[in-house]
């Protein structure tokens, strides 16, 4: 296997980890943060914006005097859920739910409190929010590692696209002379070197947030170990560990062959880009940009794009800077000046247009997070203010450099530069001329690495949308001997929790098995019958997807007991799209606007190449026209054709589940049960028998729509006559509930 298939299973491994989200928030609390609840609450439940590491997430909750009372985990089939049964009997009075919960993606570790009340709010008790601000161990370690993956980049793409076309020559094995590869090579090693110690540090660092440890703690009892087979984190790690030996193997193999096999050794280095093109887009799986609301793959995507801009200005800026007095050295003035024009000539020609990529880009990111002015004022937001600032002399100075290697364009601002002194224009002449300038930006780059490397570790802003809770639906119904509490946690699209508390009489009924199916009785939708699990005394909890849309749901609990006497229990739900875990937003003008722009800058950078590929084909006008009119119509067809998938689609399940010729109006509760027994006995005697034609008729009752059992009510099936009598509308459906009661259940 060559190093080539070496790399796409390294694409293949980044692809595999998924557009987790890093930087984690809640997204929904039952209870809601100080909230005065009548009865105590059956469990607590905090939805996040990613999933958590089970291993390292805690839940724990706490009466008034910090006396902890009980503590949960991360939900086994929904990692982004951190859940807490609470024990029955609660007192009247505050509670401390603690949270710290550690997010897959990044390792980081949120610790915050919320409060709630059991009956009137008592004074002087509240929780405490998460602290947003970064911590410097991480913030130091995810800088080394960028400068690291940086200067790797960086080095070696100035390598294949500015080094070679500047100073190359035939004369030298690997194009260049030795000195400058000698160089090269030690900024490589170097990289390397300083990836591996920022990578233990940040193992070290890690493992101290996940187990809350210190450094001698983590390292006596071994505790990193835990956290690199037990994490995402680690699994990363791994990786970026065995990419650093690939890569020092690579630099190996390039050193110790390059006299015998020159072709070979220069190959390996025009690889090396990629390399370092893995790295950086290892650490964006765990950036920012995958923990993004919108779009998160794009915005991977985006972020990728913006940080090998920014590692070849700044990478390739320094391994400049590092390399010029070793390469420039031999030189007289001349030849010096003239070598060193070459190479910034080429380096400037470069970099210039790919700024502008780095500056769409990167606001394209920050908007990722920033949906309102007041998210600006938070920690993230300053921070980021700070590295905005830092940006604009950077900017400046490569402008002028640009300016100054170009007498042509020079003279065209002449005017606009009379602003400045002569001496000072002199001066700043002199300091590109002889390489100061670019020593000033390496300098201000390095200080730029660290305000974002402080960025990389500070949480984005919480949504506003998020900070508004979402009262939980519950209904309490007295049926017979039975006290049924029903709640839909959270009560909107998507996911749910269905919790049932069932008492008889004042103590909690644990003998019996309780069902629970939700039905859209608009669409004719219904679940499955799904037998409840109970969780503790009196409280039998179910959970599904199986509510897709808002609007107007019904739950149909029946509790069973040890006798098969059935107790029906059902409740409407108006469903709240306001109440669903929302993870996800659409793109806005401002966001199609700016992807515009950075495709149109992608497609500028590529002119050249467009402009050769066109000449290799020699087109001629009509030849053009007939392949622009062949693109366009088959971009026209490929349109057409997805568009008339989709109607087709929507025809399919249209035709497989019409909507309902005749919507059920009656609620299937123990009532309307009740009288359609007694109508079904009366006047359906027929039904009553062993018939074939009855049986089969139970038989299809899962898979029936109660307007097919209307029907059937009304007109008979095959030799299974109509009911007698002259029946109103809601008795018919009295009937036709009652009959759903024949279907089994699991």
């Amino acid at each position: 296997m060559n190093w080539r298939h070496f790399l796409l299973l390294a694409v293949l491994f980044l692809a595999s980890l998924g557009a987790t989200k890093a930087h984690g928030y809640i997204v929904r609390a039952i209870p809601a943060d100080r909230s005065a609840l009548e009865r105590p609450p059956t469990r607590l439940q905090y939805w996040f914006s990613e999933d958590l590491e089970p291993r390292f997430s805690e839940i724990n909750l706490r009466d008034q005097s910090g006396a902890i009372i009980a503590s949960g985990a991360v939900d086994a089939k929904n990692h982004a859920l951190l859940a807490l049964r609470v024990p029955a009997g609660l007192n009247d009075g505050a509670y401390i739910v603690e949270l710290r919960p550690a997010f897959a993606s990044d390792g980081h570790v949120i610790a915050e409190s919320r409060v709630f009340f059991v009956g009137e709010e008592v004074g002087g008790v509240a929780g405490s929010r998460a602290d947003d601000r970064a911590i410097p161990l991480e913030a130091l370690w995810r800088a080394a590692l960028n400068l690291a993956n940086f200067l790797f980049f960086g080095s070696s793409l100035l390598y294949a696209v500015v080094l070679l076309p500047a100073w190359g020559s035939a004369r030298h094995r690997a194009g260049l002379p030795e000195r400058v590869m000698r160089r090269l090579r030690a900024c490589l090693i170097g990289a390397v070197i300083l990836a591996a110690l920022a990578s233990l540090l940040a193992l070290l660092q890690q493992s101290m947030v996940f187990f809350n440890a210190d450094a001698l703690q983590v390292l006596k009892q071994n505790l990193w170990g835990v956290v690199l087979i037990g994490s995402r984190f680690g699994d990363v790690w791994v990786f970026r560990i065995v990419l650093l030996i690939f890569s020092a193997v690579l630099i190996f193999v390039s050193e110790t062959y390059r006299a015998l096999m020159p072709q070979l050794s220069a190959g390996l280095w025009k690889g090396m880009p990629w390399l370092g093109a893995l790295f950086i887009g290892l650490t964006m799986v765990t950036s920012h940009a995958a923990g993004s609301t919108l779009l998160p793959w794009l915005a991977i995507a985006v972020d990728w794009i913006h940080s090998l801009v920014a590692a070849f200005w700044l990478g390739g800026a320094l391994a400049l800077t590092l390399l010029l007095p070793s390469a420039l050295a031999s030189l007289d003035e001349a030849a010096r000046r003239s070598a060193l024009r070459a190479v910034m000539l080429r380096f400037s020609r470069i970099v210039t247009p790919l700024v502008a990529l780095m500056i769409v880009s990167g606001i394209y990111n920050a908007l990722n997070f920033f949906v309102t002015p007041s998210d600006l004022n938070t920690s993230y937001g300053r921070t980021l203010g700070v590295k905005l600032l830092m940006v604009a002399p950077l900017l400046l100075i490569g402008g002028w450099q640009h300016v100054v290697l170009r007498p042509q364009l020079a003279a065209r601002l002449d005017s606009t530069l009379a602003i400045f002194p002569p001496s000072w224009r002199n001066g700043m002449e002199r300091a590109v001329e002889t390489g100061k300038a670019l020593r000033l930006e390496v300098w201000l780059m390095l200080a730029l690495l660290g305000a974002v490397a402080w960025l990389s570790a500070t949480p984005v802003p919480e949504p506003v949308s998020l900070r508004s809770e979402i009262d939980t639906p519950q209904v309490t119904q007295t049926i017979g001997e039975y006290t049924i509490t029903s709640a839909v946690i959270p009560g909107g699209p998507g996911v749910n929790t269905y919790d049932t508390v069932v008492n008889r009489g004042d103590a909690p009924a644990t003998d019996v098995n309780v069902f629970i199916q939700l039905v859209n009785p608009r669409r004719e939708s219904r679940s499955d019958w799904r037998r409840k699990e109970q969780v503790e005394d009196g409280l039998y909890v179910a959970a599904g997807d199986d509510i897709d849309e808002a609007g107007e749901w019904w739950s149909l609990i029946d509790v069973v007991d040890a006798n098969g006497a059935v107790t029906r229990a059902a409740t409407v739900w108006s469903i709240s799209e306001a109440a669903a875990v929302v993870q996800l937003r659409s793109p806005n003008v401002i966001h199609l606007a700016l992807l515009l722009m950075i495709a149109a800058i992608f497609l500028a950078l590529m002119r050249r190449r467009s402009q050769s590929l066109i000449s290799a084909l020699n087109l001629t006008s009509a030849s053009a026209a007939l392949a622009l009119g062949a693109v366009a119509i088959s971009v026209g067809i490929m349109i057409f054709g997805a568009a008339l998938i989709g109607e087709r689609q929507r025809d399919y399940e249209r035709t497989l589940r019409p909507p309902p010729e005749q919507v059920n109006s009656v609620l299937p509760d123990a009532e309307s049960l009740a009288r359609g027994e007694a109508l079904y006995r009366e006047l359906c005697l027929a039904w009553q028998g062993q018939s074939a034609d009855f049986r089969a008729l139970r038989n299809r009752l899962s898979a029936a729509r109660d307007d097919f059992l209307y029907g059937v009510v009304v007109a008979g099936w095959r030799d299974l006559p109509a009911c007698e009598g002259e029946l109103s509308e809601a008795q018919r459906w009295d009937i036709v509930n009652y009959f759903r009661t024949f279907e089994g259940r699991d």
